[in-house]
């Protein structure tokens, strides 16, 4: 296992560098750069930059630098000094503006994928061992709506409902009063109380599709000669699914932590917005679009980490889960 681990975190650095590359050749791709989007977006209010003043700009940000070079000051910074480079939209450090909405985004993503697999889970065993009966045609249904529905218009509802019935304020992940306070356990507890709505909007859609994942797997599993052989034995019906048929059944399910982990941090664009969400994904869309090369590759860089994250611990999760995986 150690041997396995030790391997694919040797494996991860060639594979950051191969993301980190490709993605800052693709920022770039689009024609023009951020002084020409800056110059666009300062001609939508009547101001206008001359040449030299462009020209000024792209020499202070280095962009009249070859790709390469570019690429290569960047990554260099990174590896010797853990810098990300100066942001060209706001004039700060890239990491100033990034960790702290990272670290938001974390705690969100990780609330929403135990939210996600604890309903996910029980609801899933359930509808396939009761297969046809009302309980199922009711989870079914419920599922099939929390696939069909927006997570947009999800997000408008709750709002809406917790604005009129609850008397909550819904903008955000803290209250006015504690954006900008230091943490305390007041702030903890604001924190608490605005995520609720968030994370029931980002677990509908993935807690919807895990439950069909869950039941199809079990539906393979509860008919199998080995599960006829333990009741034959005399174990009781609950234990006899948690000891084989649940815990065969779950490596599809842990299986999904490599893309639910990173598409939980830049998937949730939309609902961000429609919340006002100070997390990762609003400021990584504003980067694209205004080509803020060095922010956008930041986050690409650590969505691309989170996906290897999470690939390598859900492989370990399998190893453990079901002993005929052998991590060699």
């Amino acid at each position: 296992m150690l041997r396995f681990i030790a391997k694919r975190l040797l494996w991860m650095v060639p594979a950051l560098f191969a993301v980190s590359f490709l993605a800052f050749v693709l920022i770039q791709l689009p024609p023009g750069d951020f002084v020409t989007s800056y110059i666009a977006t300062l001609a939508s209010s009547n101001e206008i930059v001359d040449q030299n003043a462009a020209a000024a700009l792209r020499e202070r940000f280095g962009l009249n630098d070859p790709m390469l070079v570019q690429y290569g000051k960047w990554i260099i910074g990174i590896l010797t000094r853990g810098d990300f480079g100066l942001s060209f939209e706001w004039q700060q450090p890239v990491s100033d503006l990034i960790w702290e909405r990272m670290a938001l985004t974390l705690v969100l993503t990780l609330a929403t994928l135990i939210a996600t697999w604890a309903i996910a889970l029980p609801i899933g065993v359930y509808s396939a061992v009761r297969k046809y009966s009302i309980g199922d045609y009711i989870v079914t249904t419920i599922t099939f709506a929390g696939l069909a529905i927006p997570s947009f218009l999800l997000a408008l509802v709750l709002m809406y409902v917790a604005a009129i019935e609850f008397g909550q304020d819904v903008s955000g992940l803290f209250s006015p009063e504690f954006e900008k306070a230091p943490w305390s356990i007041a702030k903890t507890w604001n924190l608490l109380r605005h995520l609720w709505i968030p994370v029931l909007i980002l677990a509908v859609s993935g807690t919807a599709s895990l439950i069909r994942v869950m039941r199809a797997n079990m539906l393979d599993e509860i008919h199998k000669p080995y599960v006829t052989t333990a009741r034959a034995k005399g174990l009781s019906e609950f234990r006899l699914l948690l000891k084989y048929p649940v815990r065969v059944a779950l490596n599809p399910f842990i299986s999904t932590l490599a893309w639910l982990l990173p598409n939980l941090v830049s998937g949730s664009i939309v609902v961000a917005i429609v919340l006002n969400l100070p997390t990762a994904a609003p400021l990584l869309l504003q980067s694209l679009m205004a080509q803020d090369m060095y922010l956008a590759g930041a986050f690409v860089l650590l969505i691309c980490a989170l996906t290897l994250i999470g690939s390598l611990i859900s492989d370990i999760l399998l190893a453990l889960v079901d002993p005929r995986i052998r991590l060699e």
